[in-house]
Parts: structure tokens; sequence; C-alpha cells
């Protein structure tokens, strides 16, 4: 597919970067954005390497901070709560805006061709 498209542009006169950004970019688009929105949600929630790099509480991210409201005999499940919608309402904006590329780059990952 890609390989029939590259003779072409050179022979119209294209640039590398001109090749990358107008033929191969919008290929991997989809793909590019799957991965994206994956590495953002792994990055999002995690937890331990916060809590090993920070010391501060003033400076905690919130997956961290929320952890520190759960005590050894008391827990303030109401807080917990609203600080975990208030964590997802990012990613679920983010998703709803990349959903169509998001689906796209999964749907192509099981495709041989």
């Amino acid at each position: 597919m890609i390989h029939n498209r590259v003779p072409a542009a050179r022979i119209d006169g294209c640039s590398h970067g001109r090749i990358f950004l107008q033929i191969m970019l919008p290929l991997v688009k989809p793909g590019l954005v799957s991965l994206g929105v994956l590495t953002l949600r792994f990055a999002w929630n995690n937890l331990m390497w916060p809590m090993i790099v920070n010391t501060s509480p003033d400076k905690m991210t919130l997956a961290a901070g929320l952890s520190y409201l759960q005590g050894q005999y008391v827990t303030d499940y109401p807080s917990i709560m609203a600080g975990a919608l208030l964590s997802i309402i990012p990613l679920i904006i983010i998703s709803a805006i990349f959903q169509k590329q998001f689906i796209e780059g999964i749907a192509l990952t099981g495709i041989k061709g």
C-alpha cells in the first residue's frame, strides 16, 4: 500500500519531510493516538513512583494523595470517592476526544497485510 505511493511522490518531487508528513504520518496516526492514550492512562494512574520519589505531601500527584486519605483504623470513603471521580474526569475527556482514532488504531492492530 505505502510502497506504491512513495515512488510516485518522489517522481512528483516531494522531499523526505513531505513524504513523511503527507503519506506516512496519516497512515500511522491512529496507532500513535492509541499508544498515546494508553500511555497517558498508565502514567496517570501510576501510584508507586510518585510515592517513592516525592516525600512532600503538598506536591503529591492525585493518585498518591488519595492513598494518604486511607488511615490505619479510619478511612474517609466520601473523600476518596470524590477524589477518584475528579481524577478520572480528564481521562474521560481525552478518551472522548480521541475515540475515533483510538478505536481505529486498536482495530488495525489485528490486520495482517
